[in-house]
C-alpha cells in the first residue's frame, strides 16, 4: 500500500518517484489539492505551454469509457517529449481503468488526478493505494504549523517580517483551504509593500478570514444579543452568495460550542479559560462576543436555541423558496432573547 505521510509527502513532490507515474490528490482542502496537483503538472512536462503535452480528462465522462485513460497514458508525442494527463474525479467510478494502467507502466507520462474527500474503501483510493506505479497523497487543512510555515515562505519571498503578536492573530485567520490563505498573505504583503514589518493595524485592515470565518459575525453578535448587527451581517452574506443552510449551519455549532462551555463554567472553570480553551482558533477580535454570550447564557437557554435551530433548518428543507426568511428569523429571535441574562 502506498500512501504518503507527513515528511515523505513533501519528499515525493519535490522529486517525483518516475516509477509512480500515477498521482492521487484528496482530501477536503481543494485548495491544496489543486496547489499540489499545478506543481505536479507544471514538472510533468518539458514545455508546459505546449498544448500538445497537457491532457485534461472529466473523471465522469471516463467512467464510461475507462480504456480512454489507458490510450492517453500510453500515446507517444508526435514530436516526443513527456506527456501529463490531469483528471478531476467526480462522483462516479473509473478505478478499473487505473489497474489497467498501473500493469502497463506507461513512461514519460504523468497522470495526476484530483478528488475531493475519498473513505479508505472508496474504488479510485483503493486501486491507486495498491498499484505499484501509483502513489496516494491526503491533502487535509492545514495545521498550526503548516500556516506558520505558509506565512515565512510568502513573508520571506517579499522580503518582509511580521510582530508576533501579527503573526498569532494572521495564523488564527487562516487555515481551512491552502489557496485561500496564501492569497490572503499575498493580499497583506502587497498591502504592507514599502514597510519592513507587518502590524496589527495591517492585519485588521486587509485580511479577511480564509476558512469560512466570514460567518462569524452573523452568530456571533446573535448570541451576544445584537440584532442590529446581526441584520446587517446576514444580509452582506446573503448579497455575497453564501447559502442560507450554512449561516444556520454555522450557528448550530456555535451553539453546540457555547453549551459544551456554559457546562464547564458551571463546573467552576474560569470563563475566561473557558473561552481560551473551549473555541479553537477564535480570533482575538471575537472574544469580547464570545464571552458576551457566555455571560448571558445558560445551558437550559442554549439547550432550547439547538432544538429551535434544528426546527429551522427542517422548515428550510420543507420551504426552500423561504429558506433566507426562515435563517434570518431563527438568528434574530436568538439574538433579541440573549439580550436578557440567564
Amino acid at each position: 500500500m502506498v500512501a504518503l505521510r507527513g515528511r515523505d509527502i513533501d519528499a515525493f513532490l519535490a522529486k517525483p518517484d518516475p516509477a509512480r507515474p500515477i498521482i492521487l490528490l484528496y482530501g477536503p482542502d481543494a485548495g491544496l489539492v489543486r496547489e499540489r496537483a499545478d506543481a505536479l503538472m507544471a514538472s510533468a512536462v518539458d514545455d508546459p505551454s505546449d498544448p500538445f503535452s497537457l491532457v485534461r480528462l472529466d473523471g465522469d465522462e471516463l467512467a464510461a469509457e475507462p480504456s480512454r485513460l489507458v490510450d492517453e497514458a500510453m500515446t507517444v508525442p508526435l514530436f516526443g517529449g513527456r506527456r501529463a494527463i490531469r483528471i478531476r474525479a467526480g462522483g462516479k467510478s473509473f478505478a478499473s481503468g487505473i489497474d489497467t494502467l498501473a500493469d502497463m507502466s506507461p513512461k514519460d507520462c504523468r497522470i495526476v488526478i484530483e478528488a475531493g474527500e475519498l473513505r479508505p474503501d472508496a474504488p479510485l483510493r483503493k486501486a491507486c493505494e495498491k498499484a505499484k506505479s501509483a502513489v496516494a497523497i491526503a491533502c487535509y487543512a492545514d495545521g498550526i504549523r503548516d500556516i506558520e510555515r505558509l506565512i515565512d515562505e510568502e513573508l520571506r519571498a517579499s522580503k518582509l517580517k511580521i510582530a508576533p503578536d501579527a503573526r498569532a492573530a494572521l495564523t488564527s485567520l487562516l487555515g481551512g483551504d491552502r489557496q485561500a490563505s496564501r492569497n490572503e498573505i499575498r493580499k497583506l504583503t502587497l498591502y504592507a509593500h514599502g514597510k519592513s514589518e507587518i502590524t496589527m493595524d495591517d492585519i485588521a485592515a486587509i485580511v479577511t478570514d480564509a476558512s469560512g470565518l466570514a460567518l462569524d459575525p452573523i452568530v456571533d453578535n446573535a448570541f451576544a444579543g445584537k440584532p442590529a448587527d446581526v441584520e446587517r451581517a446576514f444580509a452582506k452574506a446573503i448579497a455575497s452568495g453564501i447559502n442560507p443552510n450554512q449561516i444556520l449551519m454555522a450557528a448550530q455549532r456555535q451553539a453546540a460550542a457555547l453549551h459544551k462551555a456554559r457546562l464547564s463554567v458551571d463546573e467552576g472553570r474560569m470563563e475566561s479559560d473557558v473561552v481560551d480553551n473551549g473555541f479553537p482558533r477564535l480570533h482575538f477580535s471575537r472574544k469580547p462576543l464570545v464571552e458576551t454570550a457566555l455571560r448571558n447564557s445558560s445551558t437550559d437557554r442554549l439547550l432550547k436555541v439547538i432544538a429551535q435551530l434544528a426546527d429551522a433548518v427542517l422548515d428550510m428543507r420543507k420551504q426552500t423558496d423561504l429558506a433566507e426568511i426562515i435563517a434570518q428569523r431563527a438568528l434574530l429571535a436568538i439574538a433579541v432573547n440573549s439580550r436578557r441574562r440567564g
